[in-house]
């Protein structure tokens, strides 16, 4: 490993604990319940996403295009090597907890106007699974943000195409929502033989009194952290070779 690469490592494994420490004092100052799932209509801003999911998906026809050109999650994001090692899982970013991808989002204007209405909104980005595509249990580091999924290109029979969280499992539906606690064990798979897409958006969580501000900080911080740098330097170079 490079020097570089080892500064990468380090810093992920750092942080990793101490947000965990955080995240007990995120879930006691969270406004909403501790849960997997919320109901999507608790959040304002769901639904006219939802009421214009149509010109998302015209975009979205556009990139999928040039899906073998498509950057693979893991060459994006590295600690994804874990999750995922082949082809199947390919992401196009809009923005990444602050860094904004301006060819990305030039290319997707009315995704572009639809995410940065979102408020709290850190990071935005097709995520696109081929068909038979799994992704295993896992959890995320942060409670600090929730996820968001707005599905665009769902396969059938969609009994098939799902998401588990915490034990309760939900399906994608086309034009339709799911908000999610990503750090809550979780899982997602593609049985059918389509592909399946939906816009994923992280949103920072709503905390009562300081522990918003911190929430905010330390998000602030995790933009700047080597691992989202070094995200953002792949990102560049894959926009760079796409055109």
């Amino acid at each position: 490993m490079s020097l570089w690469d080892r500064l990468v490592a380090a810093t992920n494994w750092v942080g990793d604990r101490f947000l965990r420490a955080v995240n007990r004092l995120i879930a006691r100052a969270s406004v909403l319940p501790e849960r997997p799932f919320y109901d999507p209509a608790t959040f304002a801003w769901v639904a006219p996403l939802e009421a214009d999911w149509k010109l998302v998906r015209r975009e979205l026809d556009v990139v999928l295009a040039r899906r073998d050109d498509l950057p693979n999650f893991q060459e994006i994001s590295t600690d994804q090597y874990h999750l995922t090692d082949d082809d199947r899982w390919k992401t196009y970013f809009l923005y990444g907890y602050g860094f904004r991808s301006d060819a990305n989002c030039a290319r997707c204007p009315e995704t572009t106007r639809l995410v940065e209405s979102i408020p709290g909104m850190t990071t935005a980005m097709f995520s696109i699974l081929a068909p038979g595509k799994r992704i295993p249990p896992h959890d995320g580091p942060y409670k600090g943000v929730l996820r968001y999924h707005l599905g665009l290109l769902v396969p059938e029979p969609v009994d098939q195409v799902g998401i588990r969280v915490g034990g309760e499992v939900a399906h994608w539906r086309e034009g339709e929502s799911l908000v999610f606690d990503d750090t809550y064990t979780h899982e997602a798979w593609n049985d059918t033989d389509g592909t399946r897409v939906v816009l994923f958006v992280d949103v920072i969580r709503e905390l009562r009194g300081g522990m918003g501000v911190l929430n905010r900080a330390l998000v602030r911080l995790i933009a700047w952290s080597p691992f989202i740098q070094d995200a953002k330097r792949r990102h560049e170079a894959w926009e760079r070779r796409f055109g």
